[in-house]
C-alpha cells in the first residue's frame, strides 16, 4: 500500500491485479522484494528451503543467463516457520508486496494463516474501514492515515447499496448489514482473501441495533425487524468468525432500537434508544459469569437521544466511556461510580450538522477518532480525521490532525469500523 503524496491521485493511478486479489497503484509500484530475492541468515543448511519456486515456469538455469532459482548452497535460506513469523510482523499496509514474491507467499496470505499467527504472537494492529457518501466501495486506511487501499466492490443488489447499512468488525470480518430486495441480508468482507461473501445471517435478522466488538467476538442487540409489524427486539446475538455463526444470548430487560452498543469491564453494553413506551434513558449490560442482562436506569439522563438524532455516539478508550454530544459538539466521559458525566470540552468536528448523523466516533487503540465536517470553513466539503489521547482526570483534550480533504473523501459518513487484527 502507498504512503504521503499519491493519496490525492488513487483513484486515477490504482487497480486491481485479480489474479492476486491485491489492489496496488500502477504508477509508484515498488516491491522491495524481487521474484528471485530471498531473506538469508546464518542457520544450518539442513534447513535450506527455496524461497522462489520459479522451477514451475519452464526456465532453463543453463541457458547463460544465470541461475534463475534462488537455491545457493552458500547461503542457506529461512526455514518456512521463521519465514512466516518474520512476514507476520510486517506492517498489514506492506501485506500486498507479498502478493508478488512467489506463489508460497500468496498461499500464505489467502490463507489467513498470516493473521492466526499475529494473533498468537500478540501482534496486531488497527485499520480503519470507512464508506463514505458519493463512493462505490468501501475505503480501508491504516492508524495514521498514511495509506489507503479500495476494497472491492460489494457485490449485493441495487436495494442494498442504495440504503441504509450498519457495520461491525470482528476478527478479520468486517460485516455489513442492510436491505436487499429479498430481505435483510449481511455482507461479509474477508480481509485474508479480500473478498465479499454473502452472510452468515443472524438467527433474528435485524437492523437499527446496537453492537460492540471485544476481540474476535462481535455482540448485537436490540433493533427491529423487516416485517411489516415492525417488531423492537430485545434479542441479542454473538457473532464467532472462527466458524461464521451467530449464538443467542439471553433477552434484554428492554427492547429498543436505534440504540448503541460497547464493550466496557468485560461486559457488553447497551444504552439509549426507544421502544413503544418513547424514548429510553436506561442502560443494561450482559453478565456473562450469570448469563443475565442487568439494567442501570437514567444512564442518559442528562442527555436523552432526541427524535431524528443519532443513536449515541461512544467510543472506550482506556476502560472508560467517552460521548460525543450531537447537538452541541461536547466531548464528555461517563463517571461510573456516579452513574452521571462530565463534559470536556469541544471536538474539532460540526456533529450538530446532521443531528449526529454522517459522524465516526471510534476507539482507535488509546485514542478517541473522530471524523466529520471540519468546524474550520476552510475544509470545504472534504472529511476531516483527528484523534486524541484524552485525559479523563484533568480533562485535557489535545485534537490531533491527521487528515484534513487530502483524501478527497466527502465530509458525510455512512459507515465506519476499526478492525484490529
Amino acid at each position: 500500500m502507498l504512503e504521503g503524496s499519491s493519496i490525492a491521485e488513487e483513484e486515477e493511478e490504482e487497480g486491481f491485479d485479480r489474479k492476486t486479489n491485491c489492489v496496488v497503484e500502477q504508477s509508484e509500484f515498488c516491491a522491495d522484494f524481487g521474484e528471485n530475492d530471498w531473506i538469508v541468515l546464518g542457520i544450518s543448511s539442513s534447513k535450506k528451503i527455496r524461497m522462489s519456486e520459479n522451477s514451475e515456469s519452464g526456465t532453463n538455469p543453463c541457458d547463460g543467463k544465470g541461475p534463475q532459482d534462488a537455491d545457493y548452497s552458500d547461503n542457506p535460506s529461512l526455514s518456512y516457520e521463521l519465514e512466516s513469523l518474520i512476514f507476520a510482523r510486517f506492517p498489514r499496509s506492506e501485506y500486498w508486496k507479498l502478493c508478488f514474491v512467489n506463489k508460497r507467499c500468496l498461499a500464505l496470505l489467502k490463507s489467513g494463516e498470516l493473521y492466526k499467527i499475529r494473533k498468537e504472537i500478540g501482534f496486531k494492529e488497527p485499520s480503519v474501514f470507512m464508506f463514505a457518501s458519493g463512493e462505490s466501495s468501501w475505503w480501508a486506511f491504516d492508524r495514521e492515515f498514511n495509506s489507503r487501499r479500495k476494497l472491492p466492490v460489494l457485490p449485493s443488489d441495487l436495494c442494498f447499496a442504495s440504503g441504509d447499512k450498519e457495520s461491525l468488525c470482528a476478527g478479520t470480518h468486517l460485516l455489513v448489514s442492510g436491505r436487499e430486495i429479498d430481505g435483510l441480508v449481511i455482507w461479509r468482507y474477508d480481509l485474508a482473501e479480500n473478498e465479499w461473501y454473502k452472510g452468515p445471517s443472524m438467527i433474528n435478522p435485524r437492523c437499527l441495533f446496537a453492537s460492540a466488538t471485544c476481540g474476535d467476538r462481535a455482540y448485537v442487540a436490540g433493533g427491529m425487524g423487516a416485517s411489516s409489524r415492525n417488531e423492537v427486539y430485545d434479542t441479542a446475538e454473538r457473532y464467532n468468525p472462527e466458524n461464521g455463526s451467530w449464538e443467542p444470548l439471553p433477552r434484554m430487560k428492554k427492547r429498543r432500537k436505534l440504540c448503541a452498543g460497547f464493550y466496557m469491564d468485560d461486559r457488553f453494553y447497551v444504552i439509549g434508544g426507544r421502544n413503544e413506551d418513547g424514548e429510553l434513558t436506561c442502560g443494561e449490560f450482559f453478565d456473562e459469569r450469570r448469563n443475565r442482562w442487568e439494567l442501570i436506569p437514567d444512564m442518559l439522563r442528562d442527555d436523552p437521544v432526541q427524535s431524528s438524532h443519532s443513536p449515541p455516539l461512544l467510543a472506550v478508550v482506556n476502560n472508560e466511556l467517552y460521548a460525543l454530544e450531537a447537538s452541541s459538539n461536547q466531548l464528555k466521559v461517563y463517571l461510573k461510580q456516579m452513574n452521571t458525566w462530565k463534559q470536556l470540552g469541544r471536538v474539532p468536528v460540526r456533529a450538530d450538522y446532521n443531528r449526529g448523523w454522517g459522524v465516526a466516533f471510534k476507539s482507535l487503540g488509546n485514542e478517541l477518532l473522530v471524523i466529520g465536517a471540519s468546524g474550520d470553513s476552510c475544509a470545504g466539503n472534504y472529511m476531516a480525521i483527528y484523534t486524541c489521547s484524552p485525559d479523563s482526570e484533568s480533562g485535557e483534550l489535545q485534537w490531533k490532525l491527521l487528515d484534513s480533504g487530502r483524501n478527497r473523501l466527502s465530509h458525510f459518513i455512512l459507515n465506519c469500523s476499526v478492525m484490529v487484527a
